[in-house]
């Protein structure tokens, strides 16, 4: 337990932080599940219509640091290659 009491507030600050995370990184991880659910049901109309979702979040993640820019890079290119190949 800290005793300062600038540790104290970094603690808090911290926890605030770590919700705040948790709920981007969850957002995007529920969105490209759901794409790929939609893929593997050979509905790739819907998951064609949700991905400017899972860019929105994707990128939102990126813009918070919670994922780094080129994996938010990757993630995208790579949902767009499975929605892609899926239509073909």
């Amino acid at each position: 337990m800290p005793n300062i009491k600038a540790a104290k507030k970094s603690i808090r600050t911290s926890e605030r932080r770590r919700v705040e995370n948790d709920r981007r990184r969850r957002a995007m991880r529920k969105i490209v599940k759901e794409i790929r659910s939609f893929i593997s049901a050979g509905d790739a109309k819907s998951a064609m219509g949700k991905l400017s979702e899972a860019y929105k979040a994707i990128d939102k993640a990126a813009k918070k640091g919670v994922i780094k820019a080129n994996t938010a890079s990757r993630k995208k290119s790579r949902l767009n290659a499975e929605i892609k190949k899926a239509t073909a």
